[in-house]
């Protein structure tokens, strides 16, 4: 077995941190798509540092150790739809840059952006109505509710780009 002592030491303190921000969730009920959030882009972060099937292995391990700690089991399943989401935008990156003779890369990644989304978003939203709404909902709001996802969308996508493009960078150096 051919483990790196810094890879394994660096993805068990990020576990942690991402089961300490979802439980964080379940405390600070005021920031907790923030915290989830934060929790997810660790995702990101173990995949573009150690790959793709250690981020996987990463990410399935946040949603075990979280559904055992985390108080609030809504959180975990809501961090591992935001998960998912980052899983499946960094697999795709992964495999349009091993295709640089593709066209259109940037247009089929962002349509494939807003596929993964949909496709945890639009069931969740129809599918548990009642748990999400606490009174009937028309068809038009829910309408709505399906607009003001794809915007949430963009907003954590560009989240997202700043938290790998900036914020990881200045504090890879240091960390790594």
């Amino acid at each position: 077995m051919h483990v790196k002592a810094k890879q394994m030491a660096f993805g068990g303190l990020i576990l942690a941190v991402t089961v300490v921000c979802m439980a964080l969730g379940s405390v600070i009920e005021t920031n907790t798509l923030f915290l989830l959030a934060a929790a997810a882009f660790f995702v990101g972060i173990v995949i573009r540092e150690f790959g793709l099937r250690t981020g996987a292995a990463f990410y399935l391990a946040a949603i075990l150790l979280g559904f055992l700690v985390t108080p609030n089991k809504f959180y975990v399943i809501t961090f591992a739809a935001m998960g998912f989401y980052i899983l499946g935008i960094e697999a795709v990156w992964i495999f349009l840059a091993k295709r640089p003779q593709m066209g259109h890369r940037m247009g089929i990644y962002w349509l494939v952006k807003y596929v993964i989304f949909n496709l945890v978003y639009l069931p969740c939203l129809f599918g548990f109505r009642s748990m999400l709404f606490q009174k009937a909902v028309s068809d038009q709001m829910l309408l709505v509710a399906v607009a003001v996802g794809q915007i949430a969308l963009l907003i954590y996508d560009k989240a997202y780009q700043y938290v790998q493009g900036t914020l990881w960078e200045k504090w890879r150096k240091r960390i790594l």
